[in-house]
């Protein structure tokens, strides 16, 4: 069975017009999905990582990004979110050294960058690249060879990355 397909469409506005499997999917509340709300979507979309979806994104530019989100593997009991606040991307890692790093360019200046599995977010540097180190217990929450969005919450600038 192949999974939904979800098509975003960026307009230029920065709303998002978002369908599952050719059907309209509307943002809840009467409040249009934003790039901004990118995250909001895509757990919506996979009732909160409990089912994998084919995600398509088509960028005003004309790129389309690809994906396939899959769901999680379910497990008895779920670790405690990670209570680590935000570092800029100038900022030197504190505590625990790094364990991975993770790294991308093509994001605005300053701009606001989430790296998910969400195990912290970062802010592009004045070239517009991004990087952070991962602790050891974040990298903990992930297995060597998993992958991890990098997206810029401004300009919508989506790479996905393979941890060592």
């Amino acid at each position: 069975m192949l999974p939904p397909v979800v098509i975003m469409v960026t307009e230029p506005t920065g709303t998002l017009a978002v369908t599952v499997d050719g059907e309209d999917f509307p943002a809840p509340e009467d409040a249009a999905w934003s790039r901004a709300r990118f995250g909001e979507v895509l757990d919506a979309v996979t009732e909160d990582r409990t089912r994998t979806v084919r995600i398509e994104v088509h960028e005003t530019d004309g790129s389309t990004f690809t994906d396939i989100i899959r769901a999680r593997r379910r497990t008895l009991a779920e670790p405690a979110p990670e209570q680590e606040s935000s570092e800029s991307a100038s900022s030197k890692p504190r505590g625990n050294p790094a364990a991975a790093t993770v790294s991308g360019e093509g994001f605005l200046p300053g701009e606001d960058v989430v790296i998910a599995a969400v195990v912290t977010d970062t802010t592009a540097n004045e070239d517009g690249e991004v990087e952070t180190r991962l602790t050891r217990r974040q990298k903990g929450n992930l297995r060597a060879g998993a992958e991890v969005l990098v997206f810029g919450r401004s300009s919508g600038t989506t790479l996905v990355r393979r941890l060592p």
